[in-house]
């Protein structure tokens, strides 16, 4: 009988979810989960900021995975604003390429940090008491670099100094909500978005040398959210 009355009681919950789920507005949805940032870095070749020659090779960055959280606001029930944050990034920056004049560097040039808060416009399609609830994202995305250092080994072969400029870029997600209660919900997105900078670090002898980076990366994130 117990048996009976709980699975008829699950049965009711799955019926029900999708008569119960709807986004409305004036909705608060708070999320959480891991987020990865993966560069897809496209370089110029290494110059010498003073005059210009460009001594080849280029710039690359691995990928760091943090505590992702959005925080979204329904405008209307298809219609919502959604800020991204998280915890700060962390990326090793390394030299390929052996540029010309800089072979004694081999791998790690330093470390970077970064936060990258993207605010974008949603808007779900489906049909607002759907419990799958797919939405498209496009924002604008500002990336703060920080606490930039050159590592040991670099520093031993005279580079001294890293530093990244600042950068405004667009931003685009595609991404879904699923239902688990009227209130608690799966999301997984992914996003592309536009982060152009320059890098400067100094060696001996040479000068201050800089290169372009096209970071670009994919961002995906899963976790968990809840509204209120």
């Amino acid at each position: 009988m117990r048996k009976t009355l709980f699975t008829a009681s699950v049965l009711a919950v799955a019926l029900a979810a999708p008569f119960a789920q709807a986004h409305q507005a004036g909705d608060v949805i708070v999320r959480a989960g891991a987020i990865t940032v993966d560069p897809r870095e496209d370089t110029s070749g290494v110059k010498v900021d003073a005059n210009g020659a460009n001594l080849g090779g280029g710039a690359t960055l691995d990928s760091d995975t943090q505590l992702g959280l959005n925080f979204a606001y329904m405008l209307t029930d298809k219609i919502g604003i959604e800020l991204l944050a998280a915890t700060p990034f962390s990326h090793s920056v390394g030299v390929k390429g052996s540029p010309a004049g800089l072979d004694v560097l081999n791998g790690k040039l330093g470390d970077i940090k970064h936060l990258p808060p993207t605010l974008s416009v949603v808007y779900y399609p489906l049909d607002s008491k759907s419990a799958f609830k797919p939405y498209l994202g496009a924002g604008i995305n500002y990336t703060w670099f920080f606490d930039e250092s050159t590592s040991s080994s670099a520093e031993a072969k005279g580079f001294d100094g890293l530093s990244l400029d600042n950068s405004w870029g667009l931003a685009f997600q595609v991404g879904a909500d699923y239902m688990l209660t009227d209130k608690l919900m799966i999301n997984a997105q992914v996003r592309y978005i536009d982060i152009d900078t320059t890098g400067y670090t100094n060696l001996d002898d040479v000068g201050r040398l800089k290169v372009d980076v096209d970071v670009d990366p994919m961002v995906y994130m899963v976790g968990l959210g809840y509204k209120f």
